[in-house]
């Protein structure tokens, strides 16, 4: 049971049956009163959010909130058919499917055989959890012309995940490049 004092960003609880993150919180203690918590709440079936900033929907000491109902189990991405993502757990080989909604911008750096985290509610897929970095090869890179500084010093590439990425330009089609899956920019050239 959490408090309203242990509210913090990315905490998850349960609001009217359904899993909630918190975005973003504030601690708010007027001149007057009793000390107040707002917070943004994303809904994690939906992905509505809700802001809980009025007076009478503000979150005080005294709320008690139930931790989400969540479970995190490691799988294996294993393909994309038409808009499902296939993954497998990993310790009992069953197999489910996220939506392409579901997956979101992790679409961009999955390959076969990746291991992730998905979070499940209720034995059902809500989100997943990608690796920090992942290393894929480049597809597609136009090529360096020596002298050319009027382009930058990055050059446009695209990874076999269909993904866009900038790049210095000593890039070339068919190296394995890292990408921070966070921010989804380049970080190094991976030698093999």
């Amino acid at each position: 049971m959490y408090s309203a004092s242990d509210l913090r960003k990315n905490l998850r609880i349960m609001l009217d049956d359904d899993p909630y993150i918190v975005v973003d919180f504030q601690f708010v203690k007027p001149g007057k009163g009793q000390s107040l918590y707002r917070c943004k709440l994303r809904n994690m079936l939906t992905g509505s959010q809700m802001d809980r900033t009025f007076r009478e929907r503000t979150f005080r000491e005294v709320d008690t909130f139930q931790p989400a109902e969540t479970e995190e189990k490691n799988m294996q991405f294993l393909y994309e058919e038409a808009d499902a993502y296939h993954f497998m757990d990993n310790e009992s080989f069953e197999q489910i499917a996220l939506t392409e909604e579901q997956v979101g911008d992790a679409k961009n750096f999955l390959i076969e055989n990746m291991e992730c985290k998905v979070l499940l509610f209720r034995d059902r897929p809500i989100d997943i959890t990608l690796p920090n970095f992942v290393d894929v090869v480049v597809t597609e890179a136009p090529p360096w012309i020596k002298g050319d500084t009027v382009s930058g010093n990055y050059k446009p590439v695209i990874v076999e995940t269909g993904y866009k990425v900038s790049v210095p330009p000593f890039i070339e089609q068919g190296q394995k490049i890292r990408i921070d899956t966070r921010t989804g920019e380049y970080l190094t050239r991976v030698k093999e």
